[in-house]
């Protein structure tokens, strides 16, 4: 029987729980190298929860430096089997004002200077990313956003961005267009990873800011961003208090990620060396015997 294990990853602003008193901090090495903090291991009402900032404690590390296969190979590494990923976005419409949160569902990749997938060298793998968050996770998400009284939207569109610069007015209308809600700089290739990791994967976006498409928002300001990712911060630490208790009412045995893997790699077996093998244990050892 499979235990079910959650773990946190923590955007801009959020780089901690301090509510969680039970704490063991752990450093993990993984193939890829380390992840981007020592990983928070915690137990909140009985239940064994782990928490990583994706920028590190005191956000050093750009978007594009992430070690975002680190991270997940961590995780993974820890026996956890469901990831939410909270993260500060810019807002595409005019009804996502700062403050709300939506519950992603679709993204579209606009980075270009990022390592996406484990899969990298010999044994080749295309994973379906068709749907790439956990319905089940997204419900548990919304019953905790819920139960926390917090304005939120149920499904949306992630435009991924390179960064670390924001985006040109051509560029933000253009997203626009393309009916996408909101943007940030995080969740891909984080979220193709822990696909091919075979871990449930959800995202809740926390809106900071409008983009500069909205007229009286031309310029992002870092100052004015970082009082909103405060307060979004500290509603999304009742949040995860509330998603803690429930995600587990909301597991979805039949979740496509949990076996994609099985339907996802090309290279003849002949082809795969134990070195290659030896490496992908961790994420792919289910099926790489």
């Amino acid at each position: 029987m499979t235990t079910n294990k959650l773990a946190i990853i923590g955007g801009s602003g959020l780089y901690d729980v301090e509510e969680f008193k039970d704490r063991e901090l752990l450093d993990i090495n993984t193939s890829w190298g380390k992840p981007s903090d020592q990983i928070l291991k915690t137990h909140y009402n009985n239940k064994e929860v782990y928490f990583l900032p994706r920028h590190g404690r005191g956000h050093f590390i750009n978007p594009t430096n992430i070690n975002f296969r680190a991270n997940i190979a961590a995780l993974k590494e820890l026996g956890i089997t469901d990831i939410v990923s909270i993260s500060a976005v810019g807002s595409l419409k005019e009804n996502l004002i700062p403050g709300k949160f939506v519950i992603v569902d679709q993204f579209i990749d606009r980075t270009f200077a990022r390592n996406k997938t484990f899969f990298d060298n010999e044994i080749v793998t295309h994973v379906s990313m068709a749907h790439p968050t956990s319905n089940g996770l997204m419900n548990a998400c919304e019953a905790a956003i819920k139960k926390s009284n917090i304005e939120y939207q149920r499904n949306g569109t992630y435009v991924v961005m390179e960064g670390p610069q924001f985006s040109t007015l051509a560029e933000s209308n253009l997203y626009r267009s393309w009916k996408a809600d909101v943007i940030g700089m995080t969740n891909m290739p984080e979220a193709k990873l822990a696909r091919e990791a075979e871990i449930r994967y959800a995202s809740v976006s926390m809106v900071t800011d409008f983009d500069c498409w909205h007229p009286d928002h031309e310029n992002v300001d870092v100052q004015q961003v970082i009082k909103v990712l405060l307060g979004n911060a500290e509603k999304a630490k009742v949040m995860i208090k509330n998603l803690i208790d429930n995600f587990e009412d909301h597991i979805d045995p039949n979740d496509p990620t949990n076996n994609c893997l099985d339907v996802a790699i090309i290279t003849a077996p002949e082809k795969r060396t134990k070195k290659t093998i030896e490496k992908l244990k961790i994420i792919a050892g289910r099926v790489l015997k």
